[in-house]
């Protein structure tokens, strides 16, 4: 069976981590198609993990099985599980990480991985990637039934959401995730653009205490309607509110994170 296995991590693309746990997915599985999605997330981000899986997994063909090792926890009594959903299976530790994509999707059953059969003979206490994640992986694109391979499980750890407060003309959220150009995705989607009362061409003042940055940026249809080098908002493509700066990087320009918090007011 040709099944997709995705591959998402923070081990980088400079160590044998990735590799060793794709030629454990085709010694059990040579048919299996493995496409990494990315191993450049920061080291034990588990947030941005969570986010990037999210923002990707509905686009791979159904039945495709995401695998997901950004584990600062491994060794300890953190749950391994698989978790199989209406169109797709979540691989990884139970740390939140498959949680925001695997609820989005519609979670079917939640499985503990403790069964050792679909385990490499040998665990590592420091590398369930390869040993525990990689082969139980590979046995569901095989045809593996996820009830195999241990308990059910009720209570997955979620992660906490930055909460979002939208009213008309106000904006109280966070800075959720920044992109590779350095776009800072806010906690705003685009079903809130009506509350807010904002329309194309209005005039935000952006605050974000903890920079103790204050500047107004006009809210536009994408990048291109902006000058280079002036800062914008904009409804991206994954339908958040983003603070971008057209061909540069707002990120690095105001020295914002993730998690910081931002207060957005309409300008009329």
């Amino acid at each position: 069976m040709g099944r997709v296995i995705t591959l998402l991590t923070d081990f980088g693309y400079d160590s044998y981590f990735v590799p060793s746990m794709k030629g454990v997915i085709l010694s059990i599985n040579p048919n299996a198609t493995i496409i990494d999605i990315t191993h450049a997330i920061p080291p034990f981000n588990i947030f941005k993990a969570a986010f990037t899986l999210w923002a990707s997994y509905k686009y791979f063909p159904r039945g495709t099985i995401h695998v997901v090792v950004v584990d600062p926890g491994v060794g300890t009594s953190r749950r391994a599980l698989a978790i199989k959903t209406r169109n797709y299976y979540f691989v990884g530790p139970d740390n939140g990480v498959l949680m925001m994509a695997a609820e989005d999707d519609g979670i079917e059953e939640v499985r503990s991985i403790e069964n050792r059969t679909y385990m490499r003979p040998t665990v590592s206490s420091t590398f369930h990637g390869r040993d525990v994640f990689a082969p139980v992986a590979a046995y569901i694109s095989l045809g593996l039934d996820i009830s195999l391979l241990g308990p059910r499980v009720t209570d997955p750890v979620r992660l906490p959401i930055p909460p979002t407060y939208v009213t008309h003309g106000l904006a109280r959220t966070a800075i959720i995730y920044i992109d590779h150009f350095g776009n800072a995705y806010t906690g705003v989607r685009s079903n809130d653009v009506p509350i807010l009362g904002l329309d194309y061409g209005d005039e935000l003042a952006v605050s974000i205490p903890r920079k103790n940055i204050e500047l107004r940026v006009r809210f536009l249809r994408s990048y291109g309607f902006a000058k280079e080098g002036e800062a914008l908002a904009l409804i991206n493509s994954e339908g958040f509110l983003e603070l971008s700066i057209n061909r540069g990087n707002f990120a690095s320009k105001f020295g914002v994170e993730e998690g910081d918090e931002v207060v957005i007011s309409v300008i009329k």
